[in-house]
């Protein structure tokens, strides 16, 4: 009888036919399933025994050959394989002898041999394996060809063929134990742990080899002996291997790790490396951090890596726009630009805005994309910003130039067609989610909306953790934990003691009944004359619209207003001074006026300005735009100035009236820093920093506060960005650095390099030119003296103390606001300056440069609602109320996770079949609330992908899905960051499998006989996968042939579930 498993029957019926009770069954088969044996099973248990050698040479390393087939997926997707995994052990113990043929002995052959006691017995010969595909009893593609004889002579014949091979011993060796074992292994109750490991070899075990760290790290270069890397941190260890890895891959990196998680060592040891293997390297920063950068190149005691020998050249991001003249040692007429192998740029969002001025010169950004990176020697980007991501997702469009050397297609081989569409797709949803009111505008919310190459972009090219994450997943034991933050304390001080001086908002009337003409001479050009200077002067931009210099004029006449404003609210010393300078520029050019000497007059241009940085107004006078007295209709413009110098005088007269004695902010500083020594938060700690945005400020504040404090033997520094630094600290060197290491000596390692010195400075007043960058753990109290508007800036100047390791408790933010209401102040900023036009005109944006729109207010708003948070909390950089942290969009960590997992269990993790799953205990009171209970389903879609309805995920062919309690989707598959970190939590460390629980599940299910509701919860899964539910699909989800799902015409899918977690 031919038997070929489709129409001339199937292998398994015929052997149900002849199988009775007590028949010896000798079988040879390439191998067998669990699968196969579930469809004979109850035939086969009423057997005497049975024979079964198997001659495939993998049979007992290999556990999924007995685990079934890719057909098998319908029976894997039932979820009991435990439970048939045991019965065949059971059966296979009780009645089986199993043998394997010698993998030198070829037998192509698959034979079997029933032996009844009626002599009615049956062999087939031909190509069927003991699997259900060989069976017949699952659709396959194979063709079967196998021959069954019944008559007495042809089945002895075949029985004796079989007797004599089983029986030789030279060709054949028992491996029951081997089988039994590998059976062992389905059945057995697996941790946690094991299962989160086994899900990430899946979705990762493409980059498995490329993160080896002996594959990242060129061997024989020394690094792992250099000191940097051994002064950094497992997390900063991994952060550096990463950044390695994308270097070497991808050509560049952005470490986007949070304030506080210190990035510069990371840099510093990825900068050792690429020395170690005769690199150049540049560093380009601002020029604020010069000197955090030149200070481990030079050979000096303060030096902590001197060891190390570094000896990259440093930049400032200021010298790319300068032809000549020299940057420290460096001779910019004859630097090499294009000569760098890596070049790292700290504070790479610096670079977000091409220049849109055509006739310029090239902006900075476009002299490093094509004088530097494009031109000579290959050269890799190393970026560091703790906000590469901010309002607007395009942000990252430069910087990811840099990478790829402006060539918009580099990433098409990982699923990225293009950068540009991928951005601007991405910037529309955000700018949908912006839009949305604010109960709605999650991070959740935004992660659904985004598309997932975006997502995938950025998990390429980035490096992100927040601190929340360190904590989280990395064993705080070795590194110290964050000291405590306490609830910020707000002082909201009058500026007078004798409240004579006028309120804020009758300063602010006066403010802006200024013309401020002297900033203005266009508007005073005679109509005749006009067309000239606009053509001089006029801007085309790059998207061909103009931007007109008195527009610009008029901008400039905003920023110095709010400039005003901004001193005000600073100290009555710092607005007394702007008013003055201003009174003398009004002075001089009336005097000039009147004098007329033909002379030219200039002007200032705000294109270079960025408005964020409140240390602009100190350089507020230029000289881009000269204008003839003679071409200006000087009557009207010097009845302007006359007007103008009325109103200052006003001013002036009322603001010096505070002197010191009468200045009430002042004072309560006093107090506060009084109040701190005399009852320090953690034990003997006077330490104490005092921010303001201003020079002149800090200067007033350094004036007041050291002559105070030195009575009492409290020393005091004053830091700003200009160098006049000075302290009451008896010590030579008064740079910043030193500075700094006399104040926090602890975190600067003072006494490696300096025995001698005794005593610290404890009181440190200064500008935003230490508010990056800089590590003073030490101290645990800091106070803004006047409020930066932008909210990152005041996280960031608190990064410089609640850092990583600190050896204090607890740590005080003390912040002063204007004494007024935060809405009536923002509301007086907006009015003052129109403010959002200027937003525009800083990122010299994409479209309109000037755009009073609606939207620009919004986003008013939306900082107070940031600076309003800050008032009750400190929180992270990543959650500023609608902010959204690039750390929620990467995938870089579990890869690093599965690295060192595999380091000792990597045979283990191959040898492991699909479909396994653990039980878990959610305790964690945090995890309940977000999460409660219910499965974690990580299923695989085979076959042709149809990604028509979903272009929005880059974990594919892989799909992570959390199905509730109530069988409801509670984290779709766009949410796999999120479910990954919650297995993370739930599963690292936990590698013993919780007995009680599996006992419960046995009884639940009744020994897996009952799964349904996990089934279901499967189901759901792939019907969210899938984006419809089609009855016709999910009906034959578990019928033959496995789960088909085809959308429209599209090619039939399959799903199989990889592993799954079920949260008790």
């Amino acid at each position: 009888m031919f038997i070929d498993n489709k129409k001339k029957g199937k292998v398994g019926q015929v052997l149900k036919q002849h199988l009775e009770p007590n028949s010896k069954l000798s079988i040879i088969s390439s191998y067998f399933t669990i699968y196969g044996f579930k469809e004979l099973s109850q035939e086969l248990k009423k057997i005497d025994s049975i024979n079964l050698l198997l001659t495939d040479a993998n049979i007992t390393q290999d556990i999924s050959i007995l685990y079934g087939e890719i057909e098998d997926t319908k029976y894997k997707n039932l979820l009991d394989q435990k439970k048939i995994a045991k019965e065949c052990y059971e059966w296979l113990s009780q009645k089986a002898k199993i043998r394997q043929l010698d993998s030198k002995t070829n037998f192509t052959f698959s034979t079997y041999n029933i032996e009844n006691k009626d002599n009615n017995n049956l062999a087939i010969q031909g190509n069927s394996n003991f699997s259900t595909t060989g069976l017949g009893v699952t659709a396959t593609n194979s063709l079967f060809m196998n021959t069954a004889v019944t008559d007495f002579e042809s089945t002895k014949d075949l029985l004796n063929n079989f007797n004599e091979i089983w029986n030789n011993e030279t060709i054949v060796k028992d491996i029951k134990e081997d089988i039994l074992k590998n059976l062992e292994n389905i059945f057995k109750y697996n941790s946690p742990q094991f299962v989160y490991f086994m899900t990430l070899y899946n979705i990762f075990k493409d980059f498995v080899e490329e993160l080896d760290e002996d594959k990242i790290i060129k061997a024989k270069t020394g690094f792992k002996d250099t000191l940097v890397w051994n002064k950094l941190y497992n997390f900063q260890k991994d952060g550096v291997l990463g950044a390695i890895d994308k270097l070497e891959k991808y050509n560049g990196c952005i470490i986007a790790d949070s304030v506080g998680l210190g990035k510069t060592f990371e840099a510093l040891a990825v900068i050792k490396y690429y020395e170690l293997r005769n690199d150049r390297v540049l560093v380009l920063c601002p020029k604020k951090l010069r000197e955090n950068w030149t200070l481990y190149t030079v050979n000096d005691k303060r030096n902590v890596l001197n060891k190390d020998r570094f000896n990259y050249d440093v930049l400032n991001h200021t010298d790319l726009s300068r032809a000549k003249g020299y940057s420290g040692e460096i001779n910019l007429s004859t630097l090499n630009w294009s000569n760098y192998d890596l070049i790292v740029i700290d504070e790479s969002h610096n670079f977000r805005n091409t220049s849109t001025n055509k006739k310029t010169s090239k902006s900075r950004y476009a002299f490093l994309l094509e004088e530097v990176l494009q031109k000579g020697v290959k050269t890799k980007v190393l970026m560091l910003s703790a906000t590469p991501v901010n309002n607007r997702l395009n942000d990252l469009k430069n910087q990811l130039y840099f990478v790829t050397e402006g060539q918009d297609e580099s990433f098409k081989d990982f699923g990225i067609k293009s950068i540009e569409q991928t951005l601007r797709k991405a910037q529309n949803k955000f700018n949908q989610w912006l839009e949305l009111p604010n109960s709605d505008r999650t991070t959740n919310n935004l992660l659904d909306k985004l598309n997932f190459d975006y997502f995938k972009l950025l998990d390429l090219i980035t490096i992100a953790r927040s601190r929340k994450h360190i904590t989280k997943y990395y064993n705080t034991k070795d590194i110290g934990k964050f000291p405590e933050r306490l609830k910020p304390i707000n002082h909201k001080p009058d500026i007078d003691t004798l409240n004579q001086f006028p309120a804020l908002s009758e300063i602010n009337k006066t403010i802006r009944k200024l013309t401020l003409c002297a900033y203005s001479p266009l508007k005073y050009v005679l109509p005749f004359k006009l067309g000239e200077y606009e053509e001089k002067y006029d801007i085309e931009t790059h998207s061909g619209s103009k931007f007109k210099q008195i527009d610009r004029e008029n901008s400039l006449i905003h920023l110095m207003r709010v400039n005003l404003l901004k001193r005000m609210e600073s100290s009555i010393n710092s607005f007394t001074l702007t008013v003055e300078k201003l009174l003398k520029r009004n002075e001089d050019l009336l005097k000039m006026i009147e004098s007329h000497n033909s002379s030219e007059i200039s002007e200032m241009s705000i294109v270079d300005i960025d408005i964020e940085d409140d240390e602009y107004a100190d350089r507020l006078i230029g000289n881009k735009v000269k204008v003839l007295i003679s071409d200006i209709d000087k009557i009207k413009w010097m009845q302007d100035i006359q007007n103008d110098i009325l109103k200052l005088q006003e001013l002036y007269n009322h603001a010096k009236q505070v002197t010191q004695d009468r200045d009430l902010k002042l004072q309560t500083l006093t107090n506060i820093i009084s109040n701190k020594i005399q009852n320090p938060i953690n034990t003997n700690n006077k330490k104490i920093i005092i921010f303001t945005a201003f020079a002149d400020t800090a200067m007033y504040l350094y004036e007041s506060i050291s002559k105070e404090f030195i009575k009492h033997n409290i020393h005091s520094c004053l830091i700003t960005g200009s160098g006049n630094n000075k302290t009451t600290f008896d010590t030579k060197d008064k740079d910043l650095n030193s500075l700094l290491t006399h104040f926090s000596p602890v975190s600067k390692e003072r006494e490696k390099i300096d025995i001698q010195t005794q005593g610290e400075i404890d009181i440190l007043i200064a500008t935003d030119c230490i508010s990056e960058g800089q590590n003073l753990q030490d101290c645990d109290y800091l106070v803004n003296y006047d409020i930066h508007w932008n909210p990152v800036r005041i996280i960031q100047r608190f990064g410089r103390v609640d850092r990583l390791g600190s050896k204090n408790e607890k740590i005080q933010l003390v912040n002063f606001w204007a004494n007024m209401e935060l809405d009536e102040y923002i509301n007086l900023e907006s009015r003052v300056s129109g403010r959002m036009v200027l937003l525009d005109v800083s990122a010299t944006g994409e479209e309109n440069i000037i755009d009073t729109s609606n939207k620009e207010m919004n986003d008013l708003s939306y900082r107070a609602k940031q600076l309003k948070e800050l008032q009750n909390q400190v929180v992270d950089l990543e959650d500023v109320n609608g902010g959204i942290s690039i750390t929620d969009l990467t995938l870089n960590d579990f890869r690093m996770d599965l690295s060192n997992f595999m380091k000792e269990h990597s045979s283990k993790l191959e040898r492991t079949p699909t479909g396994i799953y653990s039980i878990v205990l959610n305790d964690n009171k945090e995890f309940i609330e977000q999460f409660g209970k219910g499965v974690i389903y990580c299923i695989k879609m085979s076959g042709v992908v149809d990604t028509s309805n979903n272009d929005k995920y880059s974990l594919e062919p892989y799909y992570l899905i959390f199905i509730d309690e109530n069988g409801e989707i509670k984290l779709d598959f766009s949410n796999a960051k999120i479910i990954l970190d919650f297995m993370k939590k739930m599963s690292l460390g936990n590698d013993t499998p919780n007995k009680d629980l599996f006992d419960n599940f046995r009884v639940e299910t009744k020994n897996q006989k009952y799964m349904e509701y996990y089934t279901d919860g499967l189901n759901t899964a792939i019907e969210s996968i899938i984006g419809k539910k089609e009855e016709k699909g999910i009906s034959t989800l578990f019928s033959r042939g496995g789960t088909n799902i085809s959308t429209n015409n599209a090619p039939k899918q399959e799903f199989e579930l990889i592993s799954y977690m079920v949260v008790k």
